[in-house]
């Protein structure tokens, strides 16, 4: 395995790794690709262009697109110019898009139109800000709820009114000298902010986490090497580049010298397609959204996957039978365990290759190297013994270096060093970390402490279960009590009282759900359930404990 370069931020590592490998694929898409020296010389062009606009070292650029080639080209071009990255979550709405942009202080944004038939990135902007179209000059904007924003670029025409064609900028910086890009990426410090990363949560607003060179850098690299990572793996990620998911992966192969391999959405067809066709060797699917339906297509049986050598498929925390179905189809496969967050920029703990089976199907893996986890009573703040349940707290230098302009969220989440996660966890004898959700996912009914993962564990032992997720609901006697969400399997049917007797007997009474509800879509942030949503639903509906219909 080659020794990966010092470089510590992320325009010295690509720049680097183009001399390095030239031609080498980099970026690969199903129906296009980019050589290292391809993408490298497209982020250069790019960080020209943002030059010639007067983008200013440590200035904030926004990216608005789905996961597309250009996307890396403009994402490396931003760094390459000494800019912040501030990529955005293709999924927000107009009123989501006003608070970032003007949250961030962004003073550009790089987006596109219309993508899909509901999803028109233009028109959203419009609605977020709509004294946009009266705007003359769109090199020089003026609005009066983003006063940074100087500029919005479109990459695809036809441009609505306010927004500025990319050849705009790009023709300006033929101009500016490669030698003045070169000091630009000299200038920067492994400590500087790389991007600001929003994450959603229970909170009113996102919050948005300032993720340093040094801190994606390195953590990418560690994962490398936990994973024996080198210029012939060929990484494949279905998770949105605007997403930790994806970018963490992507930094870790780039690093190393060799492929990142993604899609432009998730389709298991098209994903499986890709993964035979192009002999990827480590897949990091991640979520049980996209496991399920990886393992439910129906054409998993017979593709061809044995080039792959690492999956991190979590297993711990998915549902039994995608476990046995991915063991009987990939037995050459090393399964992992991971467990990670967009503050800890990434991946903070994952399974040794030469863990047994059983430790890497069944925990998230031991901390990567520079990470410190602890387990601590989230009342007391005192720390656990192994084996038992607390919130995970961890410490390193690759973490988060706060949340942005948010001095008490800042104050309440690190405290004496200490990144506080708000995530239910334990650490077994063996120093292995398991995930149990989230420390609000923690039901207090009539005073006895609730995992919502443990009644989800059992709901999805039903044959006709696919997928299982609890939330607490207000009850005048018991204070809240368990409400299920349920996804069925194809082809299966089950009513809420057969699920309410599966539960009966196996668990205790208290935790037994007083109410199912059916599902066909979950509401998602980018890859994950957004539980609150369904407890808002539920509390919009008026939906009490004793017996509330199904959904």
């Amino acid at each position: 395995m080659g020794q990966a370069p010092p470089y510590l931020s992320m325009g010295k590592m690509l720049r680097a790794s183009a001399l390095a490998n030239g031609e080498r694929d980099a970026i690969v898409f199903p129906d296009d690709r980019r050589s290292y020296e391809q993408l490298h010389r497209a982020a250069r062009r790019w960080a020209k262009g943002f030059v010639a606009a007067g983008v200013k070292p440590g200035e904030h650029v926004g990216i608005l697109l789905p996961t597309r080639i250009d996307f890396f080209e403009i994402f490396f071009g931003i760094l390459m110019a000494g800019a912040v990255a501030v990529p955005v979550n293709a999924r927000y709405q107009s009123g989501e898009l006003r608070y970032l942009v003007a949250n961030a202080d962004l003073v550009m944004l790089v987006t596109t139109g219309r993508v899909a038939e509901n999803v028109d990135f233009a028109d959203r902007l419009q609605k977020a800000f709509p004294d946009l179209g009266e705007n003359q000059d769109p090199s020089r904007l003026s609005l009066q709820d983003a006063l940074d924003l100087r500029q919005l670029i479109c990459l695809d025409p036809p441009c609505q009114p306010g927004l500025t064609a990319p050849e705009a900028i790009l023709q300006a910086g033929e101009d500016i000298a490669e030698e003045e890009i070169d000091r630009r990426i000299d200038a920067v410090g492994d400590e500087d902010v790389a991007m600001i990363l929003y994450t959603s949560g229970t909170t009113a607003h996102p919050k948005g986490a300032l993720i340093t060179h040094r801190g994606q850098v390195a953590n990418s690299r560690n994962l490398g090497t936990r994973y024996e990572v080198t210029s012939e793996d060929k990484v494949w990620s279905p998770l949105p580049i605007y997403h930790i998911a994806g970018i963490l992966p992507m930094v870790m192969i780039l690093d190393r010298g060799g492929a990142y391999m993604t899609v432009p959405h998730f389709d298991a067809g098209v994903a499986l397609d890709m993964l035979e066709r192009e002999g990827g060797t480590i897949a990091y699917p991640s979520f049980v959204t996209i496991m399920q339906d990886l393992i439910t297509h129906d054409r998993f049986a017979s593709t061809d996957l044995s080039s792959l050598r690492v999956m991190n498929s979590n297993f711990a925390v998915q549902p039994e039978w995608i476990k046995l179905a991915v063991a009987k189809a990939m037995p050459n496969t090393i399964q992992v365990g991971t467990y990670g967050l967009t503050e800890g920029a990434g991946t903070v703990s994952t399974s040794r290759l030469d863990d047994s089976y059983e430790i890497r199907t069944g925990r998230c893996g031991k901390p990567l190297q520079e990470w410190e986890i602890r387990i601590v009573d989230p009342e007391t703040g005192k720390d656990c013994p192994p084996g038992q349940q607390g919130e995970i707290v961890l410490r390193g230098p690759n973490m988060l270096k706060g949340y942005y302009k948010s001095p008490d969220k800042t104050a309440e989440a690190i405290r004496g060093g200490w990144f506080h996660t708000g995530d239910l966890g334990s650490v077994d004898e063996g120093g292995n970390v398991m995930f149990h959700g989230r420390t609000k996912d923690m039901l207090k009914v009539g005073g006895e402490n609730v995992a919502a993962a443990e009644i989800e564990a059992h709901l999805q032992t039903h044959p006709a279960v696919k997928l299982a997720q609890v939330v607490g609901v207000p009850d005048p006697r018991y204070s809240e009590v368990p409400a299920a969400f349920i996804e069925l399997a194809a082809g299966q049917d089950c009513s809420e009282t057969d699920l309410i007797e599966h539960c009966r007997g196996f668990l205790a009474s208290f935790k037994v759900p007083r109410s199912v509800h059916f599902v066909r879509e979950w509401p998602m942030s980018t890859s994950k359930i957004q539980k609150f949503k369904l407890r808002e639903r539920l509390l919009a509906q008026g939906a009490e404990a004793d017996g509330a219909p199904a959904a």
